[in-house]
């Protein structure tokens, strides 16, 4: 699989649109709608860790693991990293959210 120049130039302004338009959006959420859009990213980063999981998997079977079977595993470890510090910080974020309710019930 041999890349040409003109896709990867188009494959990196992608890439970096991508990344202002993530920023854009994510400067944009009011903070009522954090917890709802944090739960949404841990479910993809759930498929994710599917996704790296299968394609360990195929690429372990095949007998000579090579960079597609790190690359797999680096995105095994990453998700898994994502997905646990994510609900993590919506635990923290509800529990918060609790604590008010509570106080204002017993005033």
């Amino acid at each position: 699989m041999s890349l040409t120049m003109a896709a990867l130039i188009a494959s990196i302004t992608v890439f970096i649109l991508a990344i202002f338009l993530g920023f854009e959006l994510i400067s944009k959420v009011p903070a009522t709608l954090h917890t709802p859009l944090m739960s949404g990213a841990n479910a993809i980063s759930g498929i994710t860790v599917v996704g790296a999981l299968l394609a360990s998997n195929v690429a372990f079977n095949n007998g000579s693991p090579g960079v597609a079977a790190w690359l797999g595993f680096t995105a095994l470890v990453m998700a898994t990293i994502n997905c646990v510090g994510g609900f993590m910080v919506t635990n923290r974020m509800l529990s918060m959210i609790a604590g008010k309710r509570r106080k204002k019930e017993v005033a």
